[in-house]
C-alpha cells in the first residue's frame, strides 16, 4: 500500500441538495405482482434534484441498516444521505443529502472524468475503499461525512494493469465477512476485464487467501456491484445494454466457496429484468438486515446525467426459498 504524505489536506465544500422522490409501487410494469423468485419487491423511488451535481450514482453502502448511506459517483463526488420510510417501512424519500467533490492528497479538486471515475465502494467503520476505472486504482480514504479529504493511499490490486480495459475496470469493491475464510479481506471484481477464457478478472487483495480469481461471464452481462449475504455467498448485480433491447439486469448468487485464488466463481441467477420492469442503468447494490431479521437488497441507478435516464432506488426482500 502506498501511503499519502499529506492526509490532512482540506476537503472540498459540502453541497446540501434537496431530493424529490416519486414512489414506485410496482416493479413489473402493469402488474401488481411482488414476488420474483426468491426476491420480494418492497418499494422504490424515482429521484430528482435541482442540483446540477446530483446523479451518476455508481455505488451505495449503508452506514446503518436501511437508513444512513454513503456512496460515490462516476463524476467524482461523494454523496451521503438517509432513506425516509412510510408507516409500512417502505422507502418514501431521501433526506439530509449532501455532495462533496473528491480531492487529491493535496486537497485539490480533481474534477477530471479520467481520474475521478469512481465505480465501487466498500465501507468498514471509518474506512472507505474506492475502485476507480480508466485511471485504474483502489484507493483508501478516511470516512468522515461532510469532511472527506484526499486518499490515504492506494492498494495493490494484484490483477496485471495491462489486463484492465479502459472503461471496464473495478466496479465492485467489498469486504469479505470477518468470520469467513478470507478473514475480512477486501475483494475487487472488474466490470468486464476478461481473461483468455472470457471470464471476468477479480482478486482477493489481502490476508491468508489473497490472489487472483475470475467470475464466470455468461451472455452479454457485465458486473456492476456486489455484496456478501449473511451465509457467506456473494450477491452480484449484473447489467447488459444494447440499442435494440435496451438495458437489462440480473442478480446472481455466487457460491462463497468458489471465491478462491485460481478458481472460477459462479452461481445461479435469482432475478432477471428488462425494460418491462422499473429498472435503469442499475450500478449500485448493498445488502442489509431489517429490524425483523429479513435480509434486504437495495439497488441504485446511474443516470449518466442524461435526460433519457432515471435515478432509481429499489428495495427487495430476499427469501430463503
Amino acid at each position: 500500500m502506498t501511503l499519502s504524505t499529506d492526509a490532512q489536506a482540506q476537503p472540498a465544500p459540502v453541497e446540501q441538495a434537496e431530493i424529490s422522490a416519486r414512489p414506485i409501487h410496482q416493479f413489473k410494469l402493469g402488474s401488481s405482482e411482488t414476488r420474483f423468485g426468491p426476491l420480494e419487491f418492497v418499494g422504490g423511488l424515482e429521484l430528482g434534484s435541482d442540483s446540477w451535481n446530483f446523479g451518476a450514482m455508481s455505488a451505495i453502502r449503508f452506514l446503518d441498516a436501511g437508513q444512513r448511506f454513503a456512496g460515490v459517483t462516476d463524476t467524482g463526488f461523494w454523496y451521503f444521505g438517509r432513506v425516509m420510510r412510510d408507516e409500512a417501512g417502505r422507502p418514501s424519500g431521501f433526506a439530509d443529502f449532501t455532495l462533496q467533490q473528491m480531492v487529491d492528497d493535496k486537497g485539490d479538486v480533481i474534477g477530471r472524468k479520467w481520474t475521478t471515475d469512481a465505480e465501487g465502494l466498500a465501507v468498514k467503520g471509518d474506512e472507505a475503499t474506492v475502485g476507480f476505472e480508466r485511471a485504474h486504482r483502489i484507493s483508501q480514504f478516511r470516512l468522515t461525512p461532510r469532511d472527506m479529504t484526499g486518499p490515504l493511499g492506494d492498494l495493490d490490486f494484484l490483477v496485471p494493469a495491462h489486463e484492465l480495459r479502459r472503461n471496464r475496470g473495478f466496479e465492485t469493491v467489498l469486504y469479505a465477512p470477518a468470520e469467513g475464510p478470507h478473514a475480512g479481506a477486501r475483494i475487487v471484481i472488474s466490470e468486464k476485464s476478461l481473461d483468455r477464457n472470457g471470464d471476468i478478472f477479480a482478486a482477493i487483495l489481502e490476508g491468508p487467501t489473497s490472489g487472483i480469481f475470475t467470475v464466470r461471464r455468461s451472455g452479454d452481462f457485465d458486473i456492476t456491484d456486489g455484496a456478501f449475504l449473511p451465509d457467506g455467498d456473494l450477491l452480484l448485480l449484473e447489467r447488459s445494454y444494447s440499442v435494440a433491447k435496451g438495458v437489462a439486469i440480473r442478480l446472481k448468487r455466487i457460491d462463497g466457496d468458489s471465491i478462491r485464488k485460481g478458481r472460477v466463481a459462479d452461481g445461479p441467477v435469482l432475478l432477471e429484468a428488462d425494460m418491462g420492469y422499473q429498472i435503469d442503468n442499475m450500478e449500485g447494490l448493498d445488502v442489509w438486515r431489517r429490524a425483523d431479521g429479513a435480509v434486504m437488497v437495495s439497488l441504485i441507478s446511474d443516470d449518466n446525467h442524461s435526460i433519457l435516464q432515471r435515478n432509481l432506488y429499489l428495495e427487495f426482500r430476499l427469501h430463503d426459498k
